[in-house]
């Protein structure tokens, strides 16, 4: 089994120098290799295998930095080629690596103990030895797999590093269940009627985001000034993201420590934002992020997480006699009252129900 963990690190000036060359160095043969790729098959029509080792002797400066890096550059590239010659319509044909929009990153793996966490520093590759800010202990069963650096918008470091264990998780026993339904405000609304309140971080920061975005708008590119409030912006994002992140884990770890068994609906949140003209609110409210960590706790507990087909009438139907109301495709309908049994219904509650018993029936099937 393998598990990834992300800590901060903090390199000094000769590592940060080495860190921006071998970013430079992964997006350059990345790039070339991309182009030459391009190039072969247009004379050929065929597929060219280039390598990171056939451009060190024309471009020696390659040589200054880690070769697994490079190496791990190729093979994203091959896999996203590959990709595209075997579904052309699902992937789409790899793109160069832009030098001011790209992820500043590189991974390299652990070869021979080469990568290794000990006093509160990583050593890796060429770089030595790298302060490490150590949030969690590592249990002595974890090997290293690979390990990620990466810079983000605001300038901070971090080191994402995959560990490989063996591991076996017993299966829970199937009792308590609990079905969630997406709500576009409080994240979502469960079948005891219960919903978390979500905080709306985006939109509680979109004020002053707006205006420190203003300023960054009208400063001169190139400029320090324009750098430094650039980072500014990056520093607002991050924030908001990190408060959205501890919300989602805090109430994924509740839930999962509670019920056996999770039921939602399996939804496209990327298709919903476009179609629905909610994209501010679908990304703030962070549902997809949130089922993901919802996952990774489950599976660790030996529990379910089970998602219900996205065309499962939910909404529609009364839970307790099981009559369908297509008045409440209208979603203005907030409450309702079935016209077979009499039953009050609250709209989101009652979908809530629905989906705890669909997702009762399929675990348990």
């Amino acid at each position: 089994m393998n598990k990834a963990y992300k800590f901060r690190i903090y390199p000094n000036e000769t590592q940060r120098i080495l860190f921006a060359k071998t970013f430079g160095c992964v997006r350059f043969i990345y790039n070339k290799m991309l182009g030459d790729k391009i190039e072969y098959y247009n004379q050929t029509k065929e597929k060219l295998n280039n390598t990171p080792a056939q451009y060190k002797t024309e471009f020696e400066w390659l040589k200054e930095v880690d070769s697994l890096a490079l190496a791990n550059a190729q093979m994203n590239l091959q896999k996203a080629y590959n990709n595209f010659f075997s579904n052309p319509k699902k992937y789409g044909f790899p793109k160069f690596k832009s030098k001011h929009r790209s992820q500043k990153s590189y991974t390299t793996n652990n070869q021979k103990g080469s990568v290794k966490i000990e006093d509160g520093y990583i050593q890796l590759p060429k770089t030595g030895l790298v302060k490490i800010k150590q949030h969690r202990n590592i249990p002595d069963y974890y090997k290293i797999k690979s390990v990620t650096i990466s810079q983000n918008a605001g300038g901070k470091y971090f080191a994402s590093i995959l560990f490989e264990y063996e591991e076996e998780i017993a299966e829970k026993k199937l009792e308590s269940f609990i079905g969630l339904d997406f709500s576009m405000h409080e994240l979502y609304i469960d079948s005891n009627g219960n919903c978390p309140e979500f905080p709306r971080y985006y939109r509680r920061s979109e004020k002053k985001l707006k205006k420190e975005q203003r300023k960054l708008s009208k400063m001169v590119k190139g400029s320090r000034n324009r750098e430094k409030q650039r980072i500014r912006v990056a520093k607002l994002h991050e924030k908001i993201a990190n408060q959205r992140k501890d919300f989602l884990h805090k109430q994924s770890r509740q839930i999962a420590n509670v019920y056996d068994c999770v039921c939602i609906e399996n939804l496209n949140m990327q298709a919903m934002a476009q179609s629905m003209n909610f994209g501010k609110s679908v990304s703030d409210n962070g549902w997809g992020m949130f089922t993901a960590f919802l996952k990774y706790k489950l599976e660790e507990l030996g529990k379910r997480l089970v998602k219900i087909d996205k065309f499962f009438a939910s909404s529609q139907l009364c839970h307790v006699c099981g009559y369908k109301n297509p008045a409440t495709k209208d979603l203005s309908v907030r409450e309702w009252i079935c016209s077979c049994c009499r039953t009050h219904h609250n709209r989101d509650i009652n979908a809530a129900v629905n989906i705890r018993n669909e997702g009762m029936r399929i675990a348990l099937a």
